[in-house]
C-alpha cells in the first residue's frame, strides 16, 4: 500500500509542476504588464521592478496553486483510469475511499501553505509593495522631459528646455498662478536635488516677476531654492492579527478574508469531485473531463463572489457545507455505486 500511495503522489507531483507552471508564467506576465504602467509615472530600474515583481508572488501563488492542485489531482486519476489501473486496483479490492485518503495528505499541506500565505505573508508584502511604490513618488526620479510641457513641481508648472549631460537643466521657467498674483520664474539652470524625500528645485542665474492688480514686481538671483514636501503615505505595520483587525479599508479586507479563507480551502473540500471526475471506465463512459473541470472551478469561485457579500462571513459556512453536501453526493453516485 506505501508502494501505491507513492505512486500516486509521483503522478501527482509531476502533472501538478506541468500545470502550475504555466499558470504561474501568465500570471506573472499579467503583472509584469501592469507593472510597467508604473513606468509612466517613476522612473524603475531592472532591480527595482523586481523587487516589486518579488512582493507580488504571494499573491501570484496564491491564485494558481489551489487551481493547479485540483487540475492535476483529477488527471492524475483519470490517467490511471486511462490505463486501467483504476480497474485493476478495485479488482484487488481496494475502495474508492483509499483515493480520497491518499488524495487528502497533499490537499491538507497545500491548503495549510495557502493559508499561512494569505494570512500571514501577504499583508508584509501587500504593505511593503505600496510603501515601496509611494517612496519611490517621493524621490527625485520623475520623467521630467525637456522641450515638453506638462511638467510639475508641486503648485508649480515647469517648462524645461533642454536637458544637460550632467543631469542638470538649462531654460528654466516656472509659472504659479494664485489667486491674488501670478509668479513667473526664469533661470538659465536648474538642478533636481532629492534630500531625504524633500525635494528641492534649484535655480541658478534668473528673474523672478509676480504680477498682481496693485503692483508689477521683478528680482534678480544669483540662486534660488524651491522647496517641496511629497506626500509618501507609508502605511505602518505591527502584527498581522492588527492588520487583519484593524478598521482601515475593513470591507475589502473582510472580502478578502472570506475569499482566500474559502480558497485556501478548496484543494481539501473538493477531493471527492476530484475523484468523481478523474476515475472513469475508459471502455464505458465518455469524459467531458476539461469541461466538468472548468464548471467545478467556475461553480466554487462563482459561488464564493455571489455570496461574500450578502452573507458575509456566513458564507464560509455556507459554502463548506454546501459544497462538500453536493460533491459527495455525485462521488456516491458516480463512483461509489458503481466500484
Amino acid at each position: 500500500m506505501h508502494k501505491l500511495r507513492k505512486y500516486i503522489i509521483q503522478n501527482l507531483s509531476s502533472l501538478f509542476i506541468s500545470i502550475f507552471t504555466p499558470l504561474f508564467s501568465i500570471a506573472s506576465v499579467v503583472f509584469l504588464i501592469k507593472l510597467a504602467t508604473f513606468t509612466a509615472v517613476i522612473k524603475l530600474t531592472i532591480w527595482e521592478m523586481t523587487k516589486l515583481y518579488l512582493f507580488t508572488i504571494p499573491e501570484l501563488l496564491f491564485f494558481t496553486i489551489p487551481v493547479a492542485f485540483f487540475i492535476a489531482a483529477t488527471l492524475s486519476l483519470y490517467k490511471l483510469s486511462n490505463d486501467n489501473e483504476i480497474v485493476v486496483l478495485f479488482s484487488l479490492g481496494i475502495k474508492p475511499s483509499y483515493l480520497v485518503k491518499v488524495l487528502l495528505g497533499p490537499a491538507l499541506l497545500v491548503s495549510t501553505v495557502l493559508f499561512f500565505n494569505f494570512f500571514v505573508l501577504f499583508p508584509h508584502t501587500k504593505i511593503l509593495s505600496g510603501n515601496y511604490i509611494s517612496y519611490k513618488k517621493s524621490e527625485a526620479q520623475f520623467n521630467l522631459s525637456a522641450s515638453e510641457f506638462g511638467n510639475s513641481f508641486g503648485d508649480w508648472l515647469l517648462y524645461l528646455g533642454k536637458e544637460n549631460k550632467d543631469g542638470t537643466f538649462s531654460q528654466v521657467f516656472l509659472f504659479n498662478k494664485k489667486k491674488k498674483e501670478e509668479i513667473l520664474i526664469a533661470a538659465k539652470n536648474a538642478k533636481l536635488i532629492n534630500d531625504s524625500g524633500i525635494l528641492r528645485l534649484k535655480l541658478t542665474d534668473g528673474q523672478g516677476y509676480s504680477y498682481s492688480k496693485e503692483s508689477l514686481t521683478q528680482i534678480n538671483f544669483k540662486t534660488m531654492l524651491i522647496n517641496n514636501t511629497m506626500d509618501t503615505h507609508l502605511t505602518p505595520y505591527r502584527s498581522t492579527l492588527d492588520y487583519w483587525t484593524s478598521s482601515e479599508r475593513a470591507r475589502p479586507k473582510r472580502n478578502m478574508l472570506i475569499t482566500d479563507t474559502l480558497l485556501s480551502l478548496f484543494p481539501v473540500l473538493s477531493l471527492f469531485l476530484v475523484v468523481s471526475l478523474g476515475v472513469v471506465h475508459a471502455r464505458h463512459q465518455k469524459s467531458f473531463i476539461y469541461l466538468f473541470l472548468f464548471l467545478g472551478v467556475a461553480v466554487f469561485y462563482g459561488s464564493i463572489m455571489a455570496l461574500k457579500e450578502p452573507l458575509e462571513f456566513y458564507a464560509i459556512p455556507v459554502i463548506i457545507v454546501t459544497w462538500l453536501i453536493g460533491t459527495y453526493t455525485i462521488y456516491r453516485k458516480t463512483v461509489a455505486k458503481r466500484f
